[in-house]
């Protein structure tokens, strides 16, 4: 037996049940876009955070490491004026356990072309050393 009623499925549902209502559409959409303008903040946030940082540094050679000190020849270079940053480097040893770590500043007057080299103490023989990298205040991330 069939009817010939022309309304949509949606149509006898939402006669039947009853639809959203205007204010619950306009929250729902208002709602939406809020959650989009703040993900897209975040994002031009954490891109412009790291785009320009104050300083940057890499590690230029692992020197020699003995039983109980290691050291790292490093270059640093910093933005547009110098800061103080604090730089990390960590010795691990061969089945994985740290053994060292320091952290220090380096020269305010490094030019980028510049060379340090950093010693430290190891509790025992490290089996590599390990950049971590600067930071700058506000940065949170190291480079």
């Amino acid at each position: 037996m069939s009817t010939t009623n022309d309304s949509h499925p949606g149509d006898r549902l939402q006669q039947r049940y009853g639809g959203p209502s205007r204010t619950s559409r306009l929250f729902a959409v208002v709602v939406g876009g809020l959650i989009v303008i703040a993900l897209l903040a975040w994002v031009v946030w954490a891109i412009a955070g790291s785009a320009n940082p104050a300083v940057s540094s890499q590690e230029v050679s692992k020197d020699e490491h003995g039983p109980h000190q290691a050291w790292i020849t490093y270059q640093i270079k910093y933005g547009d004026t110098p800061v103080h940053a604090t730089c990390t480097v960590r010795a691990v040893a061969a089945d994985g356990e740290e053994v060292g770590r320091t952290s220090f500043h380096p020269s305010l007057s490094a030019k980028p072309q510049d060379t340090f080299k950093v010693t430290f103490r190891t509790t025992r023989l490290a089996d590599s050393i390990e950049w971590l990298g600067c930071t700058a205040p506000g940065q949170v991330h190291p480079h």
